[in-house]
């Protein structure tokens, strides 16, 4: 707003300097662009994100397998990083049998979330076609929430590219006014404030 009422205040005002007119109309088409082009741009990308992601989403379902394991024995527990992964519970990793979706029969160490694995206990784990353990398949929701972040950052992104080429323009603008300045002081010349005064 303050942009739209100083263009409107330099219009006529005699005191008015090109400078100071081009720097308004900057600040007018910053807001504007800041205002329409960043939420298109955000839109955009999320848009972009969220086909791409529901796709792998999809691609994820057909290809990953959730099927049960037995526990042959337990090889160690594994602690979680409290920074990577709060509130998780305690991971073991134990030596398990489980017959792959292509039929095949696997006998490989994995991890589990059983708390105390005991020698023949069930747990179920996601495997490719062939067997090989995968992490669990994105969820569409999960999918959607990183495609409205993908999109706010963009928007973000494109506000903060708006607010950089304003402030180097801006900082162009003083540049040309200083040496605008210092030409018309060279002018006056040194004299400026006795003129006339014979010395």
């Amino acid at each position: 707003m303050r942009a739209i009422s100083g263009l409107w205040r330099w219009r006529h005002n005699p005191l008015r300097r090109t400078t100071d007119l081009v720097e308004s109309w900057v600040a007018l088409a910053a807001l504007l662009l800041a205002l329409v082009v960043a939420p298109v741009t955000g839109s955009l990308a999320g848009t972009a994100a969220q086909g791409a992601l529901q796709q792998s989403v999809r691609d994820q379902r057909q290809t990953r397998y959730q099927v049960t394991a037995t526990v042959v024995k337990e090889l160690n527990r594994l602690e979680p990083d409290p920074e990577l992964s709060p509130g998780r519970d305690v991971r073991s990793r134990v030596l398990a049998d489980w017959t792959a979706p292509d039929g095949t029969r696997r006998h490989e160490p994995v991890s589990t979330n059983l708390r105390s694995p005991k020698p023949g206990e069930t747990f179920t784990l996601w495997t490719d076609a062939h067997g090989a353990t995968v992490p669990r398949p994105l969820d569409s929701a999960t999918a959607t929430t990183h495609a409205v972040l993908a999109g706010f950052g963009a928007a973000l992104l494109t506000t903060g590219l708006v607010e950089v080429v304003r402030r180097l323009v801006l900082w162009r603008l003083v540049r040309r006014r200083y040496a605008q300045w210092d030409r018309a002081w060279e002018r006056v010349g040194p004299d400026w404030g006795r003129t006339g005064t014979g010395s």
